[in-house]
C-alpha cells in the first residue's frame, strides 16, 4: 500500500471483520501513519521527561512548587481561554467510565438525559484489540446515526472522547518498527472518522486528556490538535479538550496547561484517586508522604484534596475555563431504605463540590443523572459557575503537599487487596471496570489500592487494629484468604475452572506488583506489557459479559 510500507496492522478478531473494515480504510491508515510518524519522537520525549523529573525528585529530595520560569504567564491577568461552544456551556452531569465497546450501555447513555458521556478508552476500558475496534466502531455509529432509534448526534448527550494516556501503547499496530502510541491510535481514528461530522453538528470534537503531568505535555497535545485540524480542514480551535489534573506535578502547572491549550480548552477536571495515587508514585519512598488508609482517612474534605479542588476551580474561572469534579462511583441499591441512604451520601459529597464552584461532574449510575441535575438547579444559577472566582482563596505549596493524618486499618488493607486483585482479574477477562461492594471500580481505584499496599509494605506500617506490621507475609496471607473466599463464591455459581484459575493468576500478579523493589509507575502499563494479559487476548471472543458484549477468552 503506497505510503504504508513501514506500517503493520494485526488482522481483525474473527467476529469483527465488518467493524475492522469500517475503521481501517486505506485513507484512515494513511492519516494515522502520518500522524504517528509526525509526533512519535515527541511522545518519546515527554515520557523521557517524566523519567527525568522523577529521578531528580528521588535524588534531590526536592518538592514541587509553582514554576519560576513561567511566572509571567501566571502574573498576566489579561489572557483567557476561548469560550467553549454552546453545547459545552451547560454540562452539569456526564456519565463517566463508559467503555464504548459496551454497546448496550452506550446506547442507553445516548438515550439518557445526561448532558455528556465520557466515552472512555482509558480508565474504564480494557484495551484489548477487540474492545478498541468495537469501541471505535460504536462511536462511529453514534456520530453517523447508524444506531436504530438512537437520537441524532446533535440531540444526544455530547461525546467527551477519552483516548488512552501517554503511558499506553497499541500492540496491534507498528509504525516504523515501533508499537504505536495508544493515544495517537485512538485520537487519530476518532478524528478521522468523526471529527468533521461532530463539528458540523455543533457537537464536538470534544476530548478528555488523561494523566497529563506538565505543560509540555499539554503543548504536545496542542501541536497534535493544530496539525490534525489543518489536515482535516477544520478551523483552528474546533477541537476542545478537558485536561484531567490527576497528577500532583500537574497541580502546580494548571495555569500553564490552560495557557498552552487556550484555543482548545474545555477546562480542567479533578478526581480523587488517580491524584492521590500520584503522591505515592512521585514521593512514595519518603516517610513524610505515607498516605493513610483511603477507606477511613482520605476524602475531598482533607486539606490536600480540598486545596487542589479550590485551586483548580479558581484557576479555571479566572481564565474563563470550566472546572469539573470527579465521578460518583456509587451504585444505587434497589432496597428503598438503602437507596435513600445512598442518595443522601452522594448528594452530600456532590453538593460540597458544587459549593466549591465546579461547573459539572460525572456519575456512573444512570439513576443519579436527574437527581444530580436537580442539585445543580437548586444550588446554582445559570449554565455554569464561571462567575465564582474564589478571589478570597489562597493555595500554597504546603496546602497541596499536606498529607492527612491517620493510620492503616485491617479493613482498609483487605479492601485495597481485593480491589487490586479484582481489577487484574477484570483485565484478564477483557473488562476495564467491575462492581464491588456497591461501587464501580476501575483503574483509578486500582491505582490507589495497589499503590497504598506497596507503600505500606515499603514503610513497614503498623495496623491500627492490632499493631501487626504490613509485610510481605501479611499481604500474601490476606490475599490467599480473599482468594479462598472468592473461590467458594465461584464454586456455588455457574463458573468454569478457567474463572477460578484466572482469580489465582490475578492474585499472583497483584503480589508481584506490590512486592517489587521499584514502584511500577502505572498498573495499566504494567498489565499491558505483561505476557499473561497479552496471551489472554489471542483466542477471540466468547460469551457476553452479563449478556451484553463479547469478550476475549483466556
Amino acid at each position: 500500500m503506497s505510503g504504508l510500507d513501514n506500517m503493520e496492522l494485526s488482522p481483525p478478531p474473527s467476529c469483527l471483520k465488518a467493524e475492522y473494515e469500517t475503521i481501517f480504510t486505506t485513507d484512515s491508515l494513511l492519516f494515522l501513519h502520518e500522524l504517528i510518524s509526525t509526533f512519535d519522537e515527541e511522545v518519546d520525549q515527554v515520557l523521557k521527561l517524566r523519567v527525568s523529573r522523577k529521578a531528580h525528585l528521588d535524588l534531590s529530595g526536592d518538592l514541587p512548587s509553582f514554576l519560576e520560569s513561567s511566572s509571567h504567564i501566571r502574573r498576566d491577568p489579561a489572557w483567557r481561554v476561548l469560550p467553549v461552544p454552546p453545547r459545552l456551556q451547560r454540562r452539569h452531569v456526564d456519565i463517566g467510565d463508559l467503555a464504548p465497546c459496551d454497546t448496550q450501555r452506550f446506547i442507553q447513555a445516548l438515550h439518557s438525559p445526561a448532558q455528556g458521556i465520557q466515552v472512555d478508552f482509558d480508565d474504564g476500558n480494557c484495551p484489548t484489540y477487540y474492545n478498541q475496534i468495537k469501541g471505535l466502531c460504536n462511536v462511529y455509529k453514534a456520530v453517523h446515526n447508524k444506531f436504530p432509534n438512537a437520537p441524532h448526534i446533535s440531540q444526544a448527550p455530547v461525546l467527551m472522547l477519552r483516548p488512552r494516556a501517554w503511558n499506553m501503547v497499541e500492540h496491534n499496530m507498528m509504525v516504523g518498527g515501533k508499537e504505536a502510541p495508544g493515544p495517537l491510535f485512538d485520537f487519530g481514528l476518532l478524528m478521522f472518522h468523526c471529527g468533521e461530522k461532530l463539528f458540523r453538528n455543533g457537537s464536538g470534537p470534544f476530548f478528555y486528556l488523561s494523566k497529563v503531568e506538565s505543560f509540555m505535555e499539554a503543548r504536545l497535545w496542542k501541536n497534535i490538535f493544530v496539525w490534525t485540524q489543518l489536515k482535516l480542514g477544520l478551523p483552528l480551535g474546533s477541537i476542545k479538550a478537558t485536561v484531567l489534573i490527576e497528577n500532583v506535578l500537574a497541580a502546580f502547572e494548571m495555569e500553564e496547561i490552560l495557557y498552552e491549550l487556550r484555543e482548545h480548552s474545555a477546562g480542567l477536571n479533578c478526581g480523587i484517586w488517580d491524584y492521590s495515587a500520584s503522591f505515592i508514585n512521585k514521593f512514595g519512598r519518603r516517610q513524610a508522604f505515607l498516605l493513610p488508609d483511603r477507606s477511613k482517612y482520605v476524602n475531598m474534605e482533607k486539606r490536600f484534596l480540598r486545596s487542589y479542588m479550590e485551586l483548580l476551580v479558581q484557576t479555571c474561572h479566572r481564565r474563563g475555563a470550566l472546572a469539573t469534579g470527579g465521578m460518583a462511583a456509587l451504585l444505587l441499591p434497589e432496597d428503598r431504605d438503602a437507596h435513600r441512604t445512598a442518595m443522601a451520601a452522594v448528594s452530600r459529597l456532590k453538593l460540597m463540590e458544587i459549593q466549591a464552584g465546579v461547573d459539572g461532574f460525572m456519575v456512573y449510575d444512570l439513576g443519579l443523572i436527574e437527581p444530580m441535575q436537580k442539585l445543580f438547579q437548586l444550588h446554582t444559577e445559570g449554565d455554569n459557575q464561571l462567575h465564582q472566582l474564589l478571589e478570597d482563596v489562597t493555595v500554597t505549596p504546603d496546602d497541596l503537599l499536606s498529607m492527612p493524618s491517620g493510620g492503616v486499618t485491617l479493613y482498609g488493607l483487605k479492601y485495597n487487596i481485593a480491589v487490586g486483585v479484582l481489577f487484574i482479574n477484570a483485565w484478564l477477562s477483557g473488562k476495564g471496570h467491575f462492581f464491588y461492594r456497591g461501587q464501580v471500580e476501575d483503574s483509578a481505584t486500582a491505582e490507589i489500592s495497589r499503590s497504598q499496599v506497596w507503600q505500606w509494605i515499603r514503610h513497614q506500617t503498623q495496623l491500627e487494629d492490632d499493631s501487626r506490621v504490613v509485610s510481605r507475609r501479611l499481604v500474601t496471607d490476606l490475599s490467599k484468604e480473599m482468594v479462598m473466599e472468592l473461590l467458594l463464591e465461584l464454586g456455588t455459581g455457574r463458573h468454569s475452572d478457567r474463572d477460578k484459575r484466572r482469580i489465582l493468576t490475578a492474585a499472583d500478579m497483584f503480589l508481584e506488583v506490590v512486592l517489587k523493589r521499584d514502584f511500577p509507575e502505572f498498573i495499566t502499563t504494567y498489565l499491558n506489557q505483561d505476557h499473561t494479559f497479552l496471551s489472554s487476548q489471542n483466542t477471540g471472543p466468547v460469551e457476553a459479559i452479563g449478556g451484553e458484549i463479547p469478550r476475549p477468552k483466556l
